[in-house]
């Protein structure tokens, strides 16, 4: 709903080796009862954008329910995280910003839960630990101007502004048609959600269409945990 032009994107990149993308969702979305189901059709569109079997995982843990009133403990993110984390050398984490793009307390609960993590974790080894790249929130007057948003975001590539210099790492993702029309695709098979108003979130939403991502530095995990 909010990463297919990034998944799309990692897919599409020659670099080698080629990047092995993993989903994992911390919750069956079972606000409304309906958590079977939308586990399934998260399945089905995972295969959509080329996540399969094997590759992705939904938790279904007591204390990570759906609930648009709850901040998840940071602590239980972090503990069920770790075992997906090494068990499959996880070396970069995609993840909602502190604002959580739509203000949803559990999307905001999740790079609170990464960063407890990472910053448990021991920074002398000889692996080093994750990345983690938070997925930015934009103002209301930007997350639905639709195919504006493709041709604005590539001109600010083109033509930069001046560098933010406090921020560790930048990155920017932009769909073409066909990633925007695999995108559609995806979430269209999840039917449990289709109200109106997604309608017009898939029809208009910048998140259909670019990425912007911002990397957080292991020096700021712990502000970004404790932030209210």
């Amino acid at each position: 709903m909010f990463f297919a032009p990034t998944l799309l994107a990692l897919q599409e990149a020659t670099s080698q080796p080629a990047p092995r993308l993993h989903s994992l969702c911390l919750s069956v979305g079972n606000a409304d009862g309906l958590g079977g189901i939308r586990r399934h059709e998260l399945a089905r569109s995972l295969d959509v954008l080329g996540i399969g079997k094997g590759r992705r995982w939904v938790v279904d843990h007591p204390e990570l329910q759906d609930n648009f009133t709850a901040h998840w403990d940071v602590d239980i993110i972090a503990t069920v995280l770790r075992p997906y984390i090494f068990e499959h050398d996880i070396s970069m984490i995609l993840t909602f910003d502190r604002h959580g793009i739509s203000s949803h307390p559990n999307h905001i609960s999740l790079p609170r839960g990464v960063s407890r993590l990472l910053s448990s974790l021991p920074t002398g080894s000889q692996k080093p630990r994750p990345r983690l790249f938070t997925l930015v929130t934009v103002p209301l007057h930007e997350k639905y101007m639709g195919l504006i948003s493709p041709l604005l975001s590539k001109a600010s590539i083109a033509f930069p502004a001046r560098p933010d210099t406090t921020e560790a790492s930048q990155a920017t993702v932009v769909s073409s048609w066909a990633g925007y029309l695999q995108a559609h695709r995806a979430m269209r098979e999840h039917r449990s959600q289709l109200v109106w108003f997604r309608w017009l979130y898939v029809s208009f939403s910048r998140y259909m269409w670019v990425n912007e991502w911002v990397e957080v530095m292991p020096s700021s995990d712990a502000q970004v945990a404790a932030a209210p």
